[in-house]
């Protein structure tokens, strides 16, 4: 489980496909404290590490993964957004996050609001995933709260901390962004349509 606190960045130092999945290096400077068979969330996918050195460790992403969130679209280059799993005696400062990206999102919109961006949203409403007005959403593995919120439609405001301390400040509108929504929501959704 994590919080969507982003602890530090990972940069994609080599992917290599093999079958039908894609294993990826990364350079961090976590990389020291991890272990194999460790979960990491990598702009919010939780993935397992297979192999560490000192600078850098190996993930793998089935192909599964790789359809359902931006990771098909990684260069090596790119500059990750990294989380460790939470303690058991953690302080819940974001929100209940799993690491299960649930679809993407594009960007349609930035803003500099002269201090703090906002940054507008577009996703595929059709496959059942809703937003709440000042509810929680999980973006790149980032905990935020949505405004402006309408059928595939969202809104977050990201204050200068969250920019510089995250890839945020390396989006552009039409990238792509992974999106996990509030745990509590879709589960009120699923009892609500009986299964």
């Amino acid at each position: 489980m994590f919080t969507g606190i982003i602890e530090s960045f990972g940069t994609v130092k080599e992917i290599v496909r093999e079958g039908s999945n894609a294993h990826f290096l990364l350079e961090s400077n976590l990389a020291p404290e991890l272990k194999v068979d460790q979960s990491l969330a990598h702009d919010g996918v939780c993935l397992t590490v297979v192999e560490t050195t000192a600078q850098t460790y190996k993930v793998t992403a089935i192909d599964e993964t790789i359809q359902k969130t931006n990771l098909s679209e990684w260069t090596v280059g790119k500059k990750v957004n990294l989380e460790r799993c939470m303690s058991a005696n953690g302080r819940f400062d974001g929100h209940i996050v799993q690491g299960h990206v649930d679809q993407v999102a594009r960007i349609t919109g930035i803003k500099d609001e002269n201090g703090s961006w906002v940054f507008d949203f577009e996703y595929d409403s059709s496959l059942g995933n809703v937003t709440v007005e000042k509810g929680s959403i999980t973006i790149n593995g980032t905990s935020l709260t949505c405004f402006n919120s309408g059928p595939g439609v969202f809104s977050v405001a990201i204050i200068p901390y969250t920019y510089e301390h995250t890839n945020f400040h390396q989006l552009k509108v039409g990238d792509t962004v992974n999106l996990e929504f509030d745990i509590v929501g879709k589960y009120i959704k699923r009892i609500l349509k009986g299964y």
